[in-house]
């Protein structure tokens, strides 16, 4: 299993930006961190400048929006859709693409409950429970 670290992680965010931005040959997976970035222009300067940004912290009682977590959640929303794991979860993305009238807003609706999952794991110290992320969908 892959478990990158957090400047892994968003090197591998600046790095497919690049590659989209000079027009190289990307992996599967760097194009689709790049049409990831590109639906996010507000995060395209961001992006373009790694030595400003590797390092930078974000702290939620601060109000800061992580964008590197943002980016990596659709990214982890776009993979449990393609393999349709947890279990439900390509259907309440339907469902929530149906009523918002766009994929990309129900996959920020769908990022509360991932946040409110992963949130509940680290209070508790347990491992993430995937029914407490759908019991979530389920009420969007």
């Amino acid at each position: 299993m892959f478990n990158p670290t957090r400047d892994e992680a968003r090197q591998f965010l600046f790095d497919s930006w690049r590659k989209r931005r000079e027009g190289l040959l990307l992996t599967p997976l760097e194009d689709l961190v790049a049409q990831l970035i590109e639906r996010h222009p507000e995060y395209h300067a961001l992006l373009q400048a790694p030595e400003k940004y590797q390092g930078k912290d974000y702290a939620p009682g601060h109000g800061d929006t992580n964008p590197f977590l943002h980016l990596m959640m659709h990214l982890t929303i776009e993979e449990q859709i393609s393999i349709g794991q947890p279990h439900g979860i390509r259907e309440h993305f339907k469902r929530l693409s149906e009523q918002l009238q766009s994929e990309h807003d129900a996959q920020h609706r769908m990022m509360e409950c991932l946040g409110e999952m992963l949130w509940q794991a680290q209070r508790s110290g347990s491992a993430p429970d995937a029914a407490v992320y759908l019991a979530c969908l389920q009420k969007q």
